[in-house]
């Protein structure tokens, strides 16, 4: 299938493949398939998804609790319209529609319990919020505006925030013992970053009125220099103090998206808003101190394992995760063995480090990788590649700065490719080099583009594109292509030990991804813990494995978004094993994998309900165990 490259540094990849049509797997017109399902739910939830948006740009003011409450009557007002519909006179699209529905508003409500919990313990280090919120609460109510009553509150404020930092640094001289050293930096974390939003907010109140009002800015003027001078000095004291992050002027960065713990909101979000950015800041290369993360809890991961619909409790994943690791390590061991070096798996993914290409050959090895993957499906006729699909994706560059969070490349419609640049020093550009060779490469580009990110992103957006408005779940997202990371290992994709070790450094990843994200938010691992397992577990370079965990923890990310690769993956597995096959009611691969890409982002259990007929009733709650019964 392609030319095996000689070990060592700095070779060139061949060119596999050039083609201009490729006829079996595409789709015979871009308009000859189109979405046709009928759903009895599908305007009611395309209706709240847009009342959504107006309250949620207008109520934009995260720590609010009139937002909160808002919000809260506009879930329950949603519930209750869903209520009244007639279930059993639905189809099947509408019956999976009103559970989905359903399953999400019960997600969202129980979201704003936990929001307000985490307000309240912010407010011991923020006791000044409502005075920010409060000022830009009036204006956007548009009420009238007392310039002189403005800057005694401006005052007032400024008074707040000192009084607030020497609270904060009695409470630090009491701090004993690392376990409250250790929950003290993840509270300075979050609020520090919530500190950077209500400086945002202060800011956009202030120029609202500033200039255009006069009498405002004689009165305001001085008050606001000095009240956001005193906020941007606390939010560094609580980095550097509290968190025990490095000192930095955190500066007027986006805020946090308001309600998404986590900062990624529902199924997660690389955009990942103000903590997203804030990892990014403060990321630097060699070190780990700036990992804080925000663990949830035992309580906050059963809220999201019901809302996904897993009847599994944290600690059973965390076992069939270990479960997994032990057949990946045997697989290891076979290839291993085939490469030369008996048992000692590391030697051979050492050995598969070096086999990289030169600067400046990333780009045509992704696109020769990304075409060889894509013959390989149209041969074996797997799935449905539109026409437009295929000639769209595009790729670019990944900057040196996001490379500290995301050390290998990322997908969709753009594939990003991280590889070394100049301002890196030479062991940096190594260790880039190292993560991103061939076998690695080989196993996950189609992971990124067809038939996975990019394929799923095209038919998203054009078969039942209203669900993925209220569920967008990662473990459909991302447990697509991981579930095509394990069926190309069934059909024999990687042919040779090498490319097979490429292969199971990420299945490991993705096991350890289970385990140190789930321990991590039991409390039961830290942030540093999670990259020395990385290191020793999976074989990663360090500095990719802190940019990992960095980007795992950095408020990008839902809670379960990195279990979420390979439990997705396993559950469509599962599906696709008792689906697919030769006899009566049985499904083509093809049939199979185009009819999960048109059910579109939603809870796989979902998923196998609408394939499977299953009966459903209002009430339905998932006790499907992908992975038979476990043992914690």
């Amino acid at each position: 299938m392609h030319r095996k490259p000689s070990a060592g540094v700095g070779f060139a990849l061949v060119a596999l493949f050039s083609f201009q049509t490729i006829p079996s797997a595409r789709a015979a017109g871009d308009f000859s398939d189109l979405d046709t399902s009928k759903s009895e739910i599908r305007p009611l939830i395309e209706r709240f998804v847009a009342d959504r948006g107006n309250l949620q740009r207008y109520y934009n003011v995260g720590s609010s609790r009139e937002r909160r409450e808002r919000l809260r009557r506009f879930y329950l007002d949603a519930k209750a319209a869903l209520t009244e519909k007639n279930f059993d006179a639905m189809g099947e699209d509408g019956k999976v529609d009103y559970i989905l529905f359903r399953n999400s508003l019960d997600h969202d409500l129980q979201r704003l319990d936990l929001d307000a919990k985490e307000e309240t313990e912010n407010a011991v280090y923020l006791p000044f919020a409502d005075s920010i919120v409060n000022l830009e609460e009036a204006r956007r109510k548009m009420g009238p505006m007392d310039a002189r009553k403005v800057a005694d509150a401006l005052a007032d404020l400024n008074r707040q925030i000192e009084a607030a930092r020497k609270s904060v640094e009695a409470r630090l001289r009491s701090d004993n013992g690392a376990e409250a050293v250790r929950m003290r930096r993840i509270v300075g974390n979050r609020v520090a970053l919530e500190a950077v939003a209500l400086r945002n907010t202060l800011r956009t109140w202030f120029t609202f009125y500033d200039a255009y009002d006069p009498i405002f800015t004689w009165w305001a003027e001085e008050g606001y220099r000095t009240a956001d001078t005193s906020l941007q000095t606390y939010t560094t004291f609580l980095r550097d103090r509290v968190a025990g992050l490095r000192a930095a002027d955190p500066g007027p960065v986006a805020a946090p998206a308001p309600g998404g713990r986590g900062g990624g909101g529902r199924g997660g979000n690389a955009g990942g808003g103000g903590a997203y950015a804030a990892s990014i800041a403060a990321a630097r290369p060699g070190a780990t101190d700036d990992i804080v993360g925000n663990p949830i809890g035992r309580e906050g991961l059963m809220v999201e394992l019901a809302n996904e619909m897993i009847p599994y409790t944290p600690e059973q994943l965390i076992a069939i995760a270990n479960k997994e690791y032990s057949w990946c390590e045997a697989e290891m061991k076979k290839a291993s063995r085939e490469m030369g070096f008996g048992d000692d798996w590391k030697k051979a993914v050492e050995k598969i480090k070096t086999m990289y290409v030169e600067p400046g050959k990333q780009p045509e090895l992704i696109r020769d990788l990304a075409h060889e993957a894509e013959k390989f499906l149209d041969d074996h006729n797997l799935v449905t590649v539109p026409s437009v699909a295929h000639e769209t994706w595009r790729m670019e560059m990944m900057t040196p700065d996001r490379q500290l969070v995301n050390p290998f490349f990322t997908g969709g419609e753009v594939i990003s490719v991280s590889y070394p640049v100049n301002s890196m020093t030479y062991e940096q550009k190594l260790m880039t080099m190292k993560g991103n060779n061939i076998p690695m490469s080989r196993a996950t580009v189609f992971h990124e583009l067809i038939p996975g990110h990019h394929l799923q992103g095209y038919y998203g957006a054009r078969f039942k594109p209203y669900r993925s408005q209220i569920s967008g779940t990662p473990f459909l997202t991302e447990g697509w292509s991981l579930y095509w990371e394990l069926l190309m290992w069934d059909l024999k994709f990687q042919k040779t030990p090498e490319d097979r070790v490429g292969a199971l450094v990420w299945h490991m990843h993705r096991c350890a991804r289970i385990i140190f994200s789930l321990s991590f938010h039991l409390g039961k691992m830290t942030p540093d813990e999670a990259v020395n397992f990385l290191v020793d577990k999976v074989g990663f370079e360090r500095d990719n494995a802190a940019g990992e965990v960095r980007r795992s923890f950095g408020g990008g990310y839902s809670p379960l978004y990195q279990a979420a690769y390979l439990l997705g993956g396993m559950q469509l597995k599962s599906l696709h094993d008792s689906l697919v096959g030769a006899g009566p009611g049985k499904m083509t691969n093809r049939e199979f994998n185009d009819a999960v890409l048109k059910e579109n982002r939603i809870p796989v259990e979902l998923i196998r309900a609408s394939l499977t007929k299953q009966k459903l009733t209002r009430d339905y709650v998932s006790t499907w165990k992908f992975q038979g019964d476990v043992q914690p």
